[in-house]
C-alpha cells in the first residue's frame, strides 16, 4: 500500500511508530518502497516522551536512532509529542533531551500544555529554545473537528483524543509542521483553511519546506481533503500525483 501511497504524496506521518517500534525488515521495505525525494515523519516513541518523561533514556534512544538510521536520508523530520502534563519546568528537561539527538537529524515538537500557549514568557522561551537550535513548532489545527457536534461514533472519539489547544502560527526553522484535523464534508473545510492557503504560500516563497498532513475523525476522507488543499493552493511546483480511477486512496498502515 505504501508504494501506491508515494505515487500520490511525497510525504507520510508514522504514528505507528509512537506505539511501537518496527521490525528492521519493515523499515528496510518502507524504504525500497518510496522514490528518492519521498519523505518520512516518523514519531519518537511513546515509551520514551510519555512513560519515561525523557529522562533516563539514552539507552532507548540510542536503540531507536540504531534502528532508524538505515532510513535517516528519506526522513523529512523526527517528531516529539510531548503529553499534556508536560508544562513549561519540564524546559530543561526538553532540552537536556534534544541535546543527545544527532545534529543532522530535522526535529519537530509538539507540545500540549496550555502554558506554552500564554503568548508570555512560557511561550517565548519555548519559542526560542526553537528557533535557536533550529528545531520546528508542530501545529495542531483542530479548529474543525471541534466545530461540529459529536454525531458519529468516529468524531465522538476523535473529540476525545485529539487535542483543543490555541492555534499559534509560527515558523521556528525552516520545515514547519502543521496537523491538520477535518470535520464531516470537504467543502466545510475550506473557512478553515483559507488562512493557511495564504500562509503555506507565504513559507513557500520564504525558501521554507512546510510538512502538511490531513486528518479526519475516521480519516477516510482525509486523502481527498488534501487533494481538494492542494488544488486551492494553486502552486504550480505541488502537485499531487494521479489518483486512482475506482477508488479513492487510502490512508497508509504508517498512519
Amino acid at each position: 500500500m505504501l508504494q501506491e501511497y508515494a505515487q500520490i504524496f511525497n510525504s507520510v506521518e508514522g504514528n505507528t511508530t509512537f506505539y511501537a517500534d518496527p521490525k528492521p525488515s519493515s523499515i528496510a521495505k518502507w524504504y525500497s518502497d518510496v522514490p528518492d525525494d519521498f519523505r518520512f515523519t516518523f514519531k519518537i516513541p511513546k515509551r520514551i516522551s510519555h512513560e519515561l518523561a525523557l529522562q533516563n533514556c539514552q539507552r532507548e534512544l540510542n536503540h531507536w536512532l540504531t534502528l532508524f538510521e538505515p532510513i535517516f536520508d528519506k526522513v523529512g523530520q523526527v517528531m516529539l509529542q510531548l503529553p499534556q502534563a508536560c508544562d513549561p519546568q519540564f524546559l530543561p528537561l526538553i532540552e537536556a533531551f534534544c541535546a543527545q539527538l544527532p545534529k543532522d537529524l530535522p526535529l519537530g515538537i509538539e507540545i500540549r500544555h496550555l502554558a506554552f500557549f500564554d503568548k508570555a514568557d512560557n511561550e517565548r522561551r519555548f519559542n526560542q529554545f526553537l528557533i535557536g537550535n533550529h528545531y520546528n513548532r508542530i501545529m495542531m489545527d483542530t479548529r474543525p473537528l471541534f466545530s461540529e457536534v459529536a454525531t458519529t461514533p468516529a468524531i465522538i472519539d476523535a473529540q476525545k483524543k485529539k487535542p483543543r489547544v490555541p492555534l499559534h502560527v509560527i515558523a521556528t526553522s525552516n520545515a514547519p509542521v502543521l496537523r491538520f484535523v477535518g470535520c464531516s464534508g470537504l467543502q466545510a473545510n475550506r473557512q478553515f483553511y483559507a488562512p493557511w492557503l495564504v500562509k503555506i504560500n507565504h513559507w513557500l516563497d520564504e525558501g521554507k519546506t512546510p510538512y502538511v498532513f490531513f486528518h479526519t475523525a475516521d480519516n477516510y476522507d482525509a486523502p481527498l481533503l488534501a487533494k481538494q488543499f492542494i488544488e486551492d493552493l494553486k502552486r504550480p511546483e505541488v502537485k499531487l500525483g494521479t489518483f486512482p480511477a475506482h477508488q479513492q486512496p487510502q490512508q497508509t498502515s504508517l498512519l
